[in-house]
């Protein structure tokens, strides 16, 4: 039987620290994951990057290969980009892809693989205006991008509030949402 293969990609936002949990909980529901790391989230994660693939069974990418290298992943049935930062997020949507996992992420796109998205920003970021448009942006291009105040969705937080990092705070970061949005995305493409 051949495992459904998740790209975990992550920003540099404090929901992060949790991604262990969150691979032994997606790994736990059946996901093959792959995780990918912004530069600055690898940096934050530097000294777990080595438990980080051996969890996952594949090297941690937070760089492009160089040319002619051979993929070392398997390729994605499904993409969750969380947390994805204003910077991230904003790059993504104008197809600015100088980082890794905001290449794979807008390939992603185009490839047609189901692909979720979980900003992690502060309502200051959230009121620019190139926030929305880029939200939009990657909706109309099918993104489920899980951010508002809905079910599913997660609201902005004060600036200088950290959100979402362990499971006892109130208003955590929705990693379950995010992973069964995802399960369902690829469950519909099945069907």
């Amino acid at each position: 039987m051949t495992r459904t293969t998740l790209h975990l990609f992550c920003s540099a936002a404090p929901p992060v620290f949790d991604v262990a949990q969150v691979i032994e909980q997606a790994q736990a529901g059946g996901w093959d994951v792959c995780l990918g790391l912004t530069p600055d989230a690898a940096r934050w994660l530097e000294p777990s990057l080595d438990g980080l693939a051996v969890l996952t069974g594949h090297p941690v990418r937070f760089t492009y290969d160089r040319p002619g290298e051979p993929e070392i992943w398997p390729s994605a049935d499904a993409v969750l980009f969380a947390p994805v930062t204003f910077n991230s997020l904003n790059a993504w949507a104008l197809g600015l892809t100088s980082s890794f996992v905001v290449g794979a992420a807008a390939e992603a796109i185009g490839r047609g693989v189901p692909t979720v998205a979980v900003p992690c920003v502060n309502a200051a970021f959230a009121r620019h205006p190139q926030f929305e448009r880029s939200v939009e942006t990657l909706r109309s291009a099918g993104v489920s991008v899980l951010y508002g105040y809905g079910e599913n969705g997660l609201a902005p937080h004060e600036p200088g509030q950290a959100q979402g990092q362990g499971q006892e705070q109130a208003g955590a970061y929705p990693w379950g949402a995010a992973l069964d949005v995802v399960g369902a995305q690829v469950a519909a493409g099945r069907s």
